[in-house]
């Protein structure tokens, strides 16, 4: 039997934000058990806590959706970073399939926060669907996608993104067949067809700088609560569309509003002679169930 928790994560509360599975003394599982297990937990996320390859780190982990193993995920690295805080503020070090991932920790009157700098630097990839495509994916109009120019940008996971005019266009998108479908075909990210994780959409925020939704049905997670490494790579879409300046930015974001699921996330992007130097993403995280799991 196997130790889990269960954490919401990106939200200071309990039943809100992303939950989280979180599996302890992963080390003998193979990737075959780990897949059965995050098939099981049917989050969009499982982390699989291990020990370190080097004992200087905190530890190693693996990340599973639902359908595959990911190199990276935004709430995943934050609820685990968290479990293995406790009530420490010192730094930790995570290594991660797509590299070391560095996250520190600040404890406050409330549930501690925790913000990692992005193992890579954002790059595009492959060409964006058309404003037509996308908006025949989502079931809205193409005069409602924009005005960015929509983007593909991989940073280990890779995702389509789209700037939606409103609030309400974001409230109204959900994905549509066949058109996610041609989509999907549309937006191949190399030789083998390997296409993005899924479409990012962002608007201006009531209360926050900007609103999001993430759709990945392909991967078992029909929409995400909360995406910290779509949050991440994000910056490379506002950058490329002139959205940010020299400088270090910081914007609050506000995901899973429309699912009833609501997450608060802090973006903070470095930019030097117009390139991105780094990237941190910050968040809570509260548990919210423990227990035992047979291995597969």
């Amino acid at each position: 039997m196997l130790d889990f928790l269960i954490y919401d994560v990106f939200t200071d509360r309990h039943f809100a934000g992303n939950p989280l599975a979180i599996v302890e003394g992963a080390d003998g599982l193979s990737d075959a058990q780990m897949q059965t297990i995050a098939c099981q937990f049917n989050l969009s996320e499982t982390i699989f806590i291990m020990a370190p390859e080097d004992p200087a780190h905190s530890a190693k982990v693996r990340i599973f959706t639902p359908a595959a193993e990911i190199p990276f995920a935004g709430h995943p690295t934050i609820g685990c970073a968290l479990h293995l805080a406790g009530e420490s503020a010192a730094p930790l070090m995570l290594e991660e399939r797509a590299g070391l991932v560095r996250v520190t920790i600040t404890q406050g009157a409330g549930p501690a926060l925790a913000e990692f700098t992005a193992p890579r630097i954002p790059a595009p990839i492959g060409i964006a669907p058309d404003r037509d495509v996308i908006a025949a994916a989502i079931g809205l109009s193409p005069r409602q996608i924009g005005p960015h120019a929509p983007g593909a940008f991989e940073a280990g996971p890779a995702f389509l993104f789209a700037q939606v005019r409103d609030r309400a266009a974001l409230a109204q998108a959900w994905p549509q067949e066949p058109g996610w479908s041609a989509m999907k075909a549309r937006a191949a990210i190399d030789d083998t067809g390997r296409s993005a994780v899924g479409l990012y959409l962002y608007t201006q925020g009531d209360g926050c700088d900007i609103q999001a939704r993430m759709f990945a049905p392909g991967d078992g997670i029909p929409e995400d609560p909360a995406t910290g490494s779509a949050t991440a790579i994000l910056a490379a879409q506002l950058l490329a569309n002139g959205a940010l300046g020299d400088g270090t930015t910081t914007l609050h974001l506000a995901q899973g509003i429309e699912m009833g699921r609501p997450s608060t996330l802090r973006l903070s992007a470095d930019v030097r002679n117009g390139m991105l130097c780094a990237i941190r993403v910050a968040g809570q995280a509260v548990q919210i169930a423990q227990g035992r799991i047979r291995t597969p």
